[in-house]
């Protein structure tokens, strides 16, 4: 696919939702005390003009970037938007980082101005140097701060004009940070939209954290797209995730397998949830899907996608989904299975997951910078994933894990996820993570972390080691196996198992 013929900027799609739907619910928040606040398009568009008064203010204005450290919040929403119509571009970091991650993101982009919590400017501002920060209350829905002008000379940016740097989740290393234009964001909503068949009756809830391309891309940028609304919670609870999906009316969701696990393990059936589609990713267990069918009255659709690939390149099918299954190549996405030598492989061999696509438009532009890395990650026209996963007869995709999830035991392949899935099989196991350990006569041996389903009754390792021993190969049975209360995690959920392999190094 080298064009997208509907290529258009995110900031003129904001635009245009606006005219076709100033009257129609866009937002509502419910803040940590409880409150919710509603806006529709029109409202909300106000909100923005009146936050790009005050962006443009400290210099705000096409390519400039504007840094934010804010949990979910309207002034997220609002700054976003009003940074990508001004033709900036957003930084956002994880507001629960440390000095040290700040200080990184904000001298590798150099944002003129910055957005922080008031409870957090012991860890911020030390970070920040000399731009200017705007302090703020995360749970403030009125806005009494912003100027009562509204910016009315809005520019017109180009389809590749960056509208953001999304540094990745570092689950292996030092984040990259990942250049996202505005035509990114319109690709991501219009493909998103449609795979999800949003209508403007739908209504998405938000607890994955906005400053996650989860969040921005499948949830707000695919409502913008369709002239839907958004029903954003200030944080995930698991317990309070359904009755929150019943209270604001939402029908559509979007997860990991991780926040999954932990409304089952915390949450229960609520009444008057009415769901009627949620992705997620990750797999998770035909016991675990069947009680989450259960609770949330629809079959949630796996996906698979990157901060660089834009949209989920593959998702799984309304009329029969699968819970280990990634699904199928995305409507407007191309995405195949390839050997070390760039060739596709055969049906039901494993591979590098590779997307095709145009840098800027369909695919990320490039890695911030940073040429060696960007050119690096493509073989030609490909972008390589990294991740590994086969394809059956009928098209249908399954993970296979990273390549760094493949363990050389003996000289035998050994795949993480496939002994992570017999972990998480047994009816003692909530989750389950597999590393690398080093050994003397093997090169390297799989060892597990294992979360019990009842802290208060595991079950033994000797157990658990029985259980992989009657179901998986020698050198696929886990040496060790550590039972934690919980395991690391990124703020969206992905375990760091760079932390675990160096509790076994």
């Amino acid at each position: 696919m080298s064009e997208w013929p509907d290529a258009t900027t995110f900031a003129q799609r904001w635009a245009d939702a606006v005219v076709a739907r100033s009257d129609s619910p866009f937002l509502t928040f419910e803040a940590p005390d409880g409150a919710v606040t509603d806006w529709t398009y029109g409202a909300f568009d106000r909100v923005v003009a009146r936050m790009a008064t005050a962006l443009a203010n400290h210099g705000v204005g096409p390519g400039a970037t504007v840094h934010l450290a804010l949990t979910n919040s309207p002034t997220f929403i609002a700054a976003w938007i009003a940074t990508v119509r001004l033709g900036g571009r957003i930084v956002p970091s994880d507001p629960m980082g440390r000095t040290a991650e700040f200080e990184d993101h904000i001298e590798r982009t150099e944002p003129v101005v910055g957005f922080a919590s008031r409870d957090r400017l012991d860890a911020y501002r030390p970070a920040a140097g000399d731009i200017a920060v705007i302090e703020t209350d995360e749970a403030d829905a009125e806005f009494a701060w912003l100027p009562d002008e509204a910016f009315t000379d809005w520019p017109t940016p180009a389809l590749i004009d960056t509208a953001a740097i999304m540094f990745t989740s570092g689950t292996t290393g030092r984040p990259k940070g990942v250049v996202i234009s505005q035509a990114n964001y319109a690709f991501a909503g219009k493909t998103m939209a449609e795979a999800a068949e949003l209508t403007t009756a739908d209504r998405h809830i938000v607890v994955l954290p906005m400053f996650h391309a989860n969040a921005q891309y499948y949830s707000f940028a695919s409502a913008i797209w369709a002239g839907a609304s958004v029903a954003l919670m200030h944080t995930f609870s698991a317990s309070g995730f359904l009755p929150q999906a019943a209270r604001h009316g939402a029908t559509c969701a979007s997860l990991f397998a991780a926040p999954l696990r932990m409304i089952l393990a915390r949450g229960e059936r609520v009444e008057g949830v009415e769901l009627r589609h949620c992705w997620f990713a990750q797999n998770i267990s035909d016991e675990q899907y069947a009680t989450v069918t259960d609770w949330f009255g629809c079959r949630p659709r796996q996906l698979y996608g990157m901060t660089e690939t834009i949209p989920a390149v593959l998702t799984d099918r309304a009329d029969d989904p699968r819970p280990d299954s990634m699904g199928f190549v995305t409507a407007g996405c191309e995405v195949e299975i390839h050997d070390a030598n760039g060739h596709s492989v055969p049906v039901g061999e494993v591979g590098e997951i590779v997307v095709r696509g145009t840098p800027g438009t369909t695919l990320f532009t490039e890695y911030l910078d940073d040429p060696d890395t960007t050119a690096a990650s493509f073989r030609g026209a490909w972008f390589r994933t990294g991740d590994r996963a086969s394809v059956d007869a009928d098209g249908r995709f399954f993970f296979d894990g990273r390549r760094s999830d493949v363990l050389k035991v003996a000289g035998e392949n050994v795949s993480t996820v496939e002994v992570e899935a017999v972990l998480t099989a047994h009816p003692g196991v909530l989750e389950a993570s597999v590393v690398g350990a080093p050994d003397p006569v093997r090169d390297e041996v799989p060892v597990a972390f294992v979360v019990a389903n009842d802290p208060a009754s595991p079950p033994t390792v000797d157990e658990l080691l029985d259980w992989c021993s009657a179901r998986l190969g020698k050198a696929k049975q886990p040496r060790d196996i550590t039972l934690l209360d919980e395991l690391p995690r990124t703020s969206v959920g992905k375990i760091r198992k760079f932390l675990l392999k160096e509790e076994v190094s």
